[in-house]
C-alpha cells in the first residue's frame, strides 16, 4: 500500500513538473511573440519616420523657393519682406500640421489616436493586455514653440514630465511612444494583479498587497506537494516600468523543515512568475491541484 501510494505521489509529482515546463515554454514562445511584434511597429514607425523627414525637405525646399522669388525676376517693391515672413509662417503651419497627421496614422496600429484642435492635438492612449482592451488616457498638446502639455489624465504615479523633459521638445514620436509603453505595461501589471485576487482567491492567504503603480506586490498562498500543503510567501518587484512581467520574483517556503523539493519547487515557482503572466501561472498551479483530487 505504502508502495502504491509512493508511486502515486511521484507520478502526481512529475505530472506538475512536466505542467510546469510546458508552462515556461508556452512563456517562452509568448515572449519571442512579443519580441516580434515590437520589431514590427519599430519598423513601421520607422518607415513614417522617413516619410516625415521626406516631407520636412520638401517643405524647405518650398520655404528656399519663396526666399528666391526675386531671383526669379520679381522686384523688391512686389515682395514685401513681410509678406513674405507671412507666407514662410503659412508654410510651416502646414508643414506642422501635415506632421500631425502622418503621426496620427503611423500610430493609429498601436492604440494612440488624436484628432487636430485650434490650438494643437488632443490624443488618445488605449492600453490592452493580451487582446483585452482596458483603459483610456487623452493628452492635449499645444503645438508651438516649445509643445506643452495643456491637460491630461495621466496617472500622477506615471513619470509624465520625466518623459515630457526627454522627449517632448526633440522627438515627439518618441515621446507618445515612450508614454504608451510606460501606460501600457502598468495597466497590464494592475490588470494581472486583478485577475489573480478576483479569480484565485482561494489559493491566496490574506490579501494581495500592491502599490499604485503595481511595480511592488506581495502575496501569500498555499501550495500541495509531498501530500501536504505549504505556505509560500511571494515579492515580485517589477524593475523596468515599461514591462508587465517582474524583474525579480522572491519566493519563500514559511514552513520550518523545507526539504530539497520544496527548495526546488521555489526556485520553479520564481522562474514561472517572472516569464509568464501572474493569473496563468496561477491556473497552472490550479490545474496541478485538479490533477491531484482526480488522483486522490
Amino acid at each position: 500500500m505504502e508502495e502504491a501510494t509512493a508511486y502515486l505521489r511521484d507520478g502526481v509529482l512529475s505530472h506538475l513538473e512536466k505542467l510546469e515546463a510546458h508552462a515556461r515554454k508556452l512563456a517562452l514562445k509568448q515572449e519571442e511573440t512579443q519580441r516580434q511584434q515590437e520589431n514590427l511597429a519599430r519598423l513601421r514607425a520607422r518607415i513614417q519616420e522617413l516619410r516625415l523627414q521626406r516631407d520636412e525637405l520638401q517643405t524647405k525646399v518650398n520655404l528656399q523657393q519663396v526666399g528666391l522669388i526675386k531671383q526669379e525676376g520679381t522686384t523688391s517693391s512686389n515682395v514685401e519682406p513681410i509678406q513674405a515672413a507671412e507666407i514662410r509662417g503659412q508654410a510651416l503651419l502646414k508643414w506642422k500640421v501635415e506632421n500631425v497627421k502622418a503621426m496620427l496614422q503611423a500610430f493609429h496600429l498601436t492604440g494612440l489616436s488624436g484628432k487636430l484642435t485650434k490650438q494643437g492635438v488632443c490624443f488618445c492612449i488605449s492600453t490592452a493586455y493580451e487582446g483585452t482592451y482596458l483603459d483610456s488616457y487623452y493628452l492635449d498638446l499645444l503645438i508651438q514653440q516649445p509643445v506643452q502639455i495643456r491637460h491630461h489624465s495621466v496617472p500622477i504615479f506615471i513619470p509624465l514630465e520625466q518623459i515630457a523633459k526627454k522627449y517632448l521638445q526633440t522627438n515627439i514620436k518618441c515621446f507618445l511612444a515612450m508614454l504608451s509603453d510606460h501606460l501600457n505595461a502598468y495597466a497590464g501589471r494592475k490588470y494581472q494583479a486583478d485577475q489573480l485576487q478576483d479569480h484565485y482567491s482561494a489559493f491566496l492567504e490574506g490579501t494581495l498587497q500592491r502599490n499604485s503603480l503595481h511595480n511592488v506586490l506581495f502575496f501569500n498562498y498555499d501550495v500541495e506537494t509531498e501530500s501536504k500543503t505549504f505556505p509560500f510567501r511571494a515579492k515580485l518587484v517589477y524593475g523596468d516600468l515599461t514591462r508587465s512581467l517582474p524583474t525579480e520574483a522572491t519566493i519563500t517556503c514559511k514552513a520550518g523543515d523545507v526539504s530539497d523539493s520544496l527548495v526546488e519547487k521555489t526556485a520553479a515557482h520564481s522562474n514561472l512568475f517572472r516569464h509568464m503572466a501572474l493569473h496563468k501561472a496561477f491556473d497552472s498551479f490550479k490545474r496541478a491541484a485538479e490533477s491531484l483530487d482526480q488522483t486522490a
